[in-house]
């Protein structure tokens, strides 16, 4: 098998697997540039106070921050450059996961230390991982937005290069976010430590796997469990995902599996525990496909989880995230009986627009850059 990002993707593309996209050329071209630079840059070692004057081989390499609509190929170009790269210290983690450890982070430093926590837990994460790899960087949370700057201040002082994918330009984090103004430093950190390309790739080739094909399974049987693992393995290009956990206003909400902007939750992970709207929001939010397994038939004693059924189906809908599931029967059949029950059917319509072609088909792109 070759070797590095670009000749990885060519190898692709000469065997049909890939179709050839000229935006997905550039940004293997520009994630093979920075391999090189890679190999010839060794960061200096931070544990000591000498050692912050160590010289280092070679310059300190601007990171890439690639950005676009869903579908175009940023986690199968992410996997490329992280499976070929050859740096030691390297960590890969869906940003939302690497947010919530940094929470925990900064309440065990405070709770051995006064003052601002940000700096010593910038230099834990730089001593441990030189090279940062972000799938689906986003920011929706104040909690956050109002400390990323004085973080990644730390992070990149420590001469960590970071790669990062995301539908957002940077300039379209956090958009209308409480107190953005705050946060604008952050983003000028962005653009001055990473370079920024947009990969504006033909078409959006997820949504091309998904045309034509079932997106509601009924009966929620031992078939529907198969055909919803092999619509992930053919949507994400992975057998299974990683646990992930969003933090929602200082909870965590556990993500079963998720890989490259897709989740994967059974009826039990998402509607059988205590998740509210601000959770199925971030949600939402965090993820562009979500799958769901095993929706049964609800009786008048489950008017919670039809609730939390409506709620989730409505930030969905509204965010124009794309869904697969499998539940027992039609949706209209789902919940005919007890409280709520004439709400539920406004949800169940929708359940029936999110399987039209017409949705799929809606734009689920990015703003233009300014």
């Amino acid at each position: 098998m070759p070797k590095g990002p670009l000749s990885r993707y060519r190898a692709l593309v000469s065997a049909g697997e890939l179709e050839p996209d000229q935006a997905q050329l550039l940004a293997a071209e520009k994630l093979q540039l920075l391999t090189n630079r890679l190999q010839a840059y060794e960061p200096p070692a931070r544990t000591d106070f000498f050692s912050f004057f160590t010289r280092r081989r070679g310059e300190v390499p601007k990171g890439l921050y690639i950005f676009g609509g869903v579908g175009r190929g940023k986690t199968m170009l992410m996997d490329l450059f992280y499976e070929t790269v050859e740096f030691e210290g390297k960590r890969r983690i869906h940003f939302l996961e690497f947010m919530a450890d940094v929470h925990e982070r900064i309440g065990k430093v405070r709770k051995s230390s006064k003052g601002d926590p940000l700096p010593e837990v910038g230099r834990e994460i730089a001593e441990s991982s030189p090279l940062l790899c972000f799938d689906e960087f986003h920011v929706t949370d104040i909690a956050d937005a109002m400390i990323l700057g004085r973080l990644f201040e730390a992070i990149f002082s420590r001469d960590v290069v970071v790669v990062a994918t995301s539908n957002s330009a940077p300039r379209e984090l956090y958009k209308n976010g409480l107190n953005r103004q705050l946060f604008l430093p952050f983003i000028a950190l962005l653009e001055d430590n990473m370079e920024l390309l947009a990969l504006e790739a033909e078409k959006d080739y997820r949504l091309e796997k998904l045309q034509g094909s079932p997106l509601y399974f009924s009966p929620s049987d031992d078939r529907a469990h198969g055909a919803l693992r092999l619509a992930w393995k053919r949507l994400t290009g992975t057998e299974q995902g990683k646990p992930t956990c969003l933090l929602v206003k200082g909870r965590r909400v556990e993500i079963p599996e998720s890989h490259g902007g897709a989740a994967y939750f059974t009826y039990r992970s998402i509607f059988e525990v205590p998740l509210g709207p601000n959770d199925y929001l971030a949600i939402a939010a965090a993820f562009h496909m979500v799958f769901i397994e095993g929706v049964p038939r609800l009786g008048p004693d489950k008017r919670n989880e039809a609730r939390r059924i409506v709620t989730l189906i409505d930030a969905l809908y509204d965010n124009r995230v794309r869904l697969i599931i499998s539940a027992d029967a039609e949706p209209h059949e789902l919940y005919v009986e007890g409280d709520g029950a004439a709400l539920f059917e406004r949800t169940a319509s929708r359940l029936m627009e999110m399987r039209s072609a017409a949705y799929l088909s809606e734009d689920h792109g990015i703003p233009p850059t300014s």
